[in-house]
């Protein structure tokens, strides 16, 4: 698994936190910014991802702004996408499970670094349950146009 990775300055010490995890686990990344704290605006980083993530370049993505909002808004806006805005371990769970999210946003003021890498964890392990959840997802993907 290839995740994509990217963030406003808001998230940018949170996406570092959360890429040296990725490096312990052996998990591939490619980061798509932003690379210092200097302000910078975030629907910009959740397109990249959001790309990555429809062509295939990446199998998933993790996006972060200050509280995870506004870049899982931009995200949405791309056709393919859904996108997830988590702050607990149930909710990155099902957003897996029965959403088939296949972009986590986080918010890098907002969370502690423990409870993001748990999130992280728990969402990168979860697979899709398929079955009447992906009729679900169908109805969602209609909307889309």
């Amino acid at each position: 698994m290839i995740i994509g990775i990217g963030s406003d300055h808001g998230g940018y010490e949170l996406k570092e936190y959360i890429k040296e995890y990725l490096d312990k686990e052996n998990i591939q990344y490619i980061d798509y910014g932003t690379y210092s704290c200097e302000s910078v605006d975030y629907p910009d980083y959740g397109k990249k991802v959001s790309q990555a993530v429809v062509s295939k370049e990446v199998d998933r993505g993790i996006v972060i702004c200050g509280t995870g909002i506004g870049i899982s808004i931009a995200c949405n806006k791309v056709k393919g996408i859904r996108c997830a805005l988590c702050s607990d371990t149930y909710s990155a769970r099902m957003s897996r499970e029965h959403n088939d999210a296949n972009v986590l946003a986080l918010g890098g003021r907002v969370l502690g670094k423990d409870l993001a890498l748990e999130i992280v964890s728990v969402w990168l392990k979860t697979d899709f349950a398929g079955g009447r959840h992906a009729r679900r997802i169908g109805k969602i993907s209609e909307l889309e146009g």
